[in-house]
């Protein structure tokens, strides 16, 4: 079954608007993991407008406390910039997957993958994934879904490429017939990434109506999502979405 991992940056996101603890973030990472999602994933930009450096710390000394005399061990995926900034943070609390991800100053969310054919973008992820490797951290590199680039990120040491679903997603959002559309586009990439030895995540924007075709990928290791799972969990609760979302994912393969 593709794995699914919960992105909590939007319950810090609430938290900081208020600010002091509530919603408290390790509370909700223990709901959503005893609910059945397999990790969490977190993105702590350098504004700190979710998730801040003391979260990533707590957030880290939780998963490892929560894995204590469990057979099946929940992961940590923390996403970020190929940056001094970044790295530091994560080679400091060593999780489970780091993926590195193109970061635009003053994005609101991520919204394209690498060009590992630029030299100076080639060259920092390289700088960076062969240090999270040598902490033994599995490492994921953002990408598109056109699989030219797939190679390069084989030949620099990356375990996985996380495809960037935005419009996939976008597309869905018209209609489903319109999503199958650029789904054929993912299905290359995966097998293209497969046959290069790289596991295959996803992410960004996908959701129980979407993943009724996207669950289907082939390789399909993991998703990641955050900002439309917890809109739904607003409505109709966090137990019965995730319930939700991993009822979609088990109906994939």
């Amino acid at each position: 079954m593709t794995q699914l991992s919960v992105n909590v940056n939007k319950i810090a996101t609430l938290r900081n608007s208020r600010g002091g603890g509530i919603p408290n973030v390790i509370s909700f990472c223990q709901l959503i993991l005893d609910l059945g999602a397999h990790g969490i994933t977190i993105h702590p930009r350098e504004d700190e407008r979710h998730i801040t450096k003391k979260d990533v710390f707590e957030i880290a000394s939780f998963l490892k406390q929560y894995n204590t005399n469990r057979t099946e061990k929940k992961e940590l995926n923390i996403e970020g910039e190929p940056s001094k900034r970044f790295m530091e943070l994560v080679l400091a609390v060593e999780p489970d997957q780091a993926t590195l991800v193109p970061v635009t100053p003053g994005e609101i969310t991520s919204d394209h993958g690498f060009n590992l054919f630029h030299p100076g973008e080639r060259d920092l992820v390289a700088e960076c994934t062969q240090a999270l490797k040598q902490k033994s951290i599995r490492v994921s590199l953002f990408m598109e879904s056109d699989p030219q680039g797939y190679e390069i990120a084989k030949d620099l040491g990356a375990d996985r490429i996380e495809l960037y679903t935005g419009p996939f997603a976008h597309a869905c959002d018209q209609s489903l017939e319109s999503g199958k559309v650029f789904f054929k586009e993912y299905e290359t990439a995966a097998k293209r990434a497969n046959e290069l030895g790289l596991g295959v995540n996803a992410g960004h924007d996908l959701d129980t109506n979407n993943l009724q075709i996207f669950a289907k990928l082939p390789h399909l290791a993991e998703v990641s999502i955050g900002h439309r799972l917890m809109a739904q969990a607003l409505r109709d609760g966090m137990k019965q979405t995730i319930e939700d979302y991993l009822k979609v994912l088990s109906q994939g393969h």
